[in-house]
Parts: C-alpha cells; sequence; structure tokens
C-alpha cells in the first residue's frame, strides 16, 4: 500500500506510473483518505500529462517541433579575459 497526501493546491506528487495491481491510499487536505487502484491512477497521471503537453504546444513525447532554431553567432565572443599590463 501506497500513502500519499494532496497539497493544498490540490495536486499529489507522481512522477511515473505505479504498478497497476498495487493500492494507493490518498489522504485529501480536508482530511479524508480514498484508496485508489495503480491502473486508476495511471490513468489520471496520462489524462494530466496530456492536457500539460496539449496546453504548452508540446507533441505526445513532450517535444516542442516548431521551435525556432537558435543561431549561433559566428565569429564573435561573449567574454573577454583581461590582465595587468595589457594596455601597452
Amino acid at each position: 500500500m501506497i500513502t500519499l497526501l494532496q497539497d493544498s493546491d490540490g495536486y499529489i506528487r507522481m512522477s511515473k506510473h505505479f504498478p497497476a495491481s498495487v493500492q494507493v491510499s490518498i489522504t485529501f487536505s480536508d482530511g479524508t483518505a480514498q484508496e485508489y487502484s495503480g491502473r486508476r491512477l495511471n490513468g489520471l497521471y496520462d489524462d494530466a500529462l496530456a492536457s500539460y503537453r496539449a496546453g504548452n504546444q508540446l507533441d505526445a513525447k513532450g517535444y516542442k517541433r516548431n521551435a525556432q532554431k537558435i543561431g549561433h553567432k559566428r565569429n564573435a565572443v561573449d567574454h573577454v579575459p583581461v590582465q595587468s599590463g595589457m594596455a601597452h
């Protein structure tokens, strides 16, 4: 049994899928608790991930395919080393 706590914003911390057969107990911010199957939480996780990716214009793998290419400056420097005695 895995126990999770809901934060004050209404979220649980879940960074990966749980095994489908595991039971997960979630204690909500109001003090109540409820048990979920790993399969159900995995579905909720997948839905949240898809919503996040759609809202941020990412593809199904989480990449921004239409991003602008960053050009590199050629023959330019950003940092110049300086020492005492270089003025002459």
